[in-house]
């Protein structure tokens, strides 16, 4: 085992409080949140149950693990939580200063659509 591997290795979590494991090094039965949706799963409130360690861009990098075994499958939006995020959708397109439903989302930065703010209040 290589040095690094062997500083991330903390199978009953004396040093670092909870189960630690080196990248790619994690039993199975554990796995990130990503890797949990990827699979249709979420974590369903449980606490993190172990974590990777590994050495990265800006020091040391870590991800949480989840134990799949308690993980439930995703809920789906009903239609009117769709309803209610298509409009609010729609609202981000649509220019208070002319009315005009825009193929993109209205800058905040600007408050109107980019025909508008450039002193036209054309359509």
């Amino acid at each position: 085992m290589s040095r690094i591997r062997a500083a991330y290795w903390d199978p009953d979590g004396d040093r670092y409080g909870i189960p630690t494991y080196w990248w790619r090094g994690a039993p199975t039965g554990y796995a990130t949140r990503r890797q949990l949706r990827a699979a249709g799963l979420r974590p369903a409130g449980q606490p993190v149950a172990a974590q990777v360690l590994w050495r990265g861009v800006g020091g040391t990098r870590a991800a949480f693990l989840y134990r799949v075994d308690l993980a439930r499958p995703k809920r789906t939006a009903t239609p009117a939580q769709l309803c209610a995020v298509r409009a609010a959708l729609i609202a981000r397109r649509t220019c208070p200063a002319c009315g005009v439903v825009r193929d993109y989302y209205i800058p905040r930065s600007l408050g109107e659509c980019l025909t508008c703010s450039d002193g036209g209040h054309q359509s």
